[in-house]
């Protein structure tokens, strides 16, 4: 007896031990949830720090205002283009370019990701082109795009799709070939042909991360707006910001990037929530 309770009181001290382990971790233990509250201030504090130091080198001189405007001289520019109604009219033309041309990469790259994700012919077919492709940088195809599309928005449209359609292609391949083979040996047993393994099994068990693969290349679509905007654009953010870079306008230049780095985040904040909503399952991971 005396030697089963000190094994006891020893379980205690470890328990005990660990609980005091875990508290003093507090918000930095490995991949445990932590308040929304804190969270969400984590993610505010890191900008205002960010500010704070811009607005002090600003308002103590160390940087010409050529260089780096402060945060106020931003603001009036922002506000400048809001009351002028100039930001709400590239705001629209980029959306728009954005929207058609990261479409129609998903449109053809998720069937085409499924396909070399499922058949190895596919994958042998397709993907040494697309990995070379995607490497090819997308400024050089420029003049290509326009002796292709002429200098209107299908030009830009078409810069935006080739920014997005083959990295999204790929991340959709490797998105199926990670399901569970076992998913589809049951599948395989219980007699279903390809085609009802694709839409009963392998479709449903994919769309989640390839849904989230969609939230990370329209993200990348937006990182091209500038290039694509680059040629022949009257009108839009990234013409915006050329612009600007010829007259050497740096608060436009700043807020222009701002601007655009703050709409795509809205539409990442979007694709997370509806995603959410859609995968629920998932909602843990």
């Amino acid at each position: 007896m005396p030697k089963s309770s000190s094994i006891a009181k020893a379980a205690a001290a470890g328990r005990i031990d660990r609980r005091k382990r875990r508290n003093r971790a507090g918000l930095l233990r490995l991949r445990q949830s932590i308040p929304d509250s804190v969270f969400n201030s984590a993610g505010l504090l890191v900008p205002l720090l960010l500010v704070l130091v811009w607005l002090g080198i600003t308002a103590l001189g160390l940087v010409k205002p050529l260089f780096l405007p402060s945060p106020l001289a931003i603001l009036e520019e922002a506000w400048r283009q809001v009351s002028t109604g100039i930001l709400l009219q590239d705001a629209a033309v980029s959306t728009y370019r954005i929207i058609v041309g990261w479409l129609s990469a998903a449109v053809l790259a998720i069937p085409v990701g499924i396909l070399m994700g499922n058949f190895r012919l596919f994958e042998g077919a397709l993907e040494p082109l697309i990995s070379t492709v995607r490497y090819m940088p997308i400024v050089a195809l420029i003049p290509l795009t326009i002796l292709w599309a002429g200098i209107g928005d299908e030009q830009k449209i078409l810069i935006l799709f080739l920014g997005t359609f083959f990295q999204m292609a790929l991340m959709v391949m490797d998105n199926v070939k990670n399901i569970d083979i076992n998913l589809i040996r049951a599948g395989q047993t219980l007699g279903f042909s390809n085609t009802e393994i694709l839409w009963r099994i392998i479709l449903p068990a994919a769309l989640p991360v390839v849904w989230d693969t969609c939230r990370i290349t329209i993200g990348w679509t937006w990182t091209y707006l500038v290039v694509a905007e680059l040629v022949a654009a009257q009108t839009g953010l990234g013409r915006r910001i050329m612009d600007a870079q010829r007259y050497l306008a740096t608060d436009t230049i700043i807020f222009g990037t701002l601007f655009i780095g703050l709409l795509g985040l809205l539409t990442d904040y979007s694709f997370k929530r509806t995603g959410r909503s859609l995968f629920r399952w998932t909602a843990d991971r």
